[in-house]
């Protein structure tokens, strides 16, 4: 068995107050590197988490991270407010309304990554500014080296030429389904999926919430797969099951101990998020991942294989 390589996973940690038909929560663990890097537990220790929080911030959250396997070591300690984000699902649980962003310590925010971490094979890159993804990037001074980036819809409008600059210099680009048009500038994802790859990465992912993910890859014979998402008849909080399925996928990949994932790989990976993911979606923030565990994820995956052979 070969392996695995160290990785550090890098974006934002937040406090999160989430509303849903069915409750109403506060104080919850929020972020998408917090997401990313609890799911990527699953498949490797340590996991390197580099970000910010405040002097508000829930200590028994960092506490759960530390537990799981994830070292802290590059999560600065700030004397101003934690990030918080506010929002609200509806009964349809695919869209929801921001109520409120305090970007507090993000607002003034310049990557740090120290130590092992910025020695990691694999860099992920999860959803922030991309100012803050390239200074990340320059840190990691690994030579060979698997990045994997996440973006949003903010950063397509308003950073868009030096979002540009990071797909140019990473390996796998991820991206929900709406943002993909956006970028690419058509409806029709499968020629997104195409648009995005000419832009640099050599892979890119697709996401489409309920209903799975597109895996495109470039090279002398592009290739081409298509996952389901596990079906859930039950969505209490879907927030951060993107940002599980990053870290989920990114995980795995570093497990298997090689930069040069093949395709094969990659659509095993792909299925990994995907159904990690759906563990999130089944209580709020980070709490079905908190008390998951191995023989938990291999009996939902061993289920998703009887649902989706024929």
């Amino acid at each position: 068995m070969p392996e695995p390589l160290p990785i550090v996973v890098g974006g934002t940690i937040a406090i999160d107050n989430v509303k849903t038909p069915f409750a109403d929560e506060t104080e919850l663990l929020g972020g998408s590197a917090a997401y990313a890097a609890l799911a990527a537990s699953f498949y490797h220790s340590p996991v390197h988490l580099v970000g910010i929080v405040g002097k508000d911030f829930p200590p028994q959250h960092l506490a759960m991270l530390e537990s799981r396997g994830i070292s802290l070591e590059n999560v600065e300690r700030s004397e101003g407010d934690s990030f918080t984000w506010s929002g609200e699902y509806f009964n349809n649980m695919n869209e929801r309304t921001t109520h409120r962003v305090g970007l507090n310590v993000l607002e003034n925010w310049s990557v740090k990554v120290n130590g092992a971490a910025a020695r990691s094979a694999f860099v992920v890159l999860a959803n922030m500014s991309p100012d803050n993804q390239l200074q990340m990037l320059e840190q990691c001074s690994a030579a060979d080296r698997f990045v994997i980036a996440d973006t949003m819809d903010l950063w397509i409008e308003i950073a868009n030429e030096r979002l540009h600059e990071v797909l140019k210099k990473i390996d796998l680009f991820v991206i929900n389904d709406s943002e993909a048009r956006e970028f690419a500038s058509t409806p029709n994802l499968l020629q997104a999926g195409r648009t995005l790859l000419a832009k640099g990465p050599r892979h890119v992912v697709i996401k489409l919430g309920e209903f799975g993910a597109m895996l495109f890859s470039a090279g002398e014979k592009p290739e081409f797969f298509r996952s389901h998402a596990y079906p859930l008849e039950e969505v209490v909080d879907p927030t951060g099951a993107g940002d599980s399925f990053l870290g989920a996928l990114a995980g795995y990949l570093a497990a298997k101990g090689t930069t040069r994932p093949d395709f094969q790989a990659l659509r095993n990976a792909v299925v990994h998020g995907s159904v990690l993911a759906s563990f999130t979606c089944e209580a709020f923030s980070t709490r079905k991942l908190e008390s998951l565990d191995d023989a938990g994820l291999e009996e939902r995956m061993n289920h998703f294989r009887e649902l989706t052979a024929w």
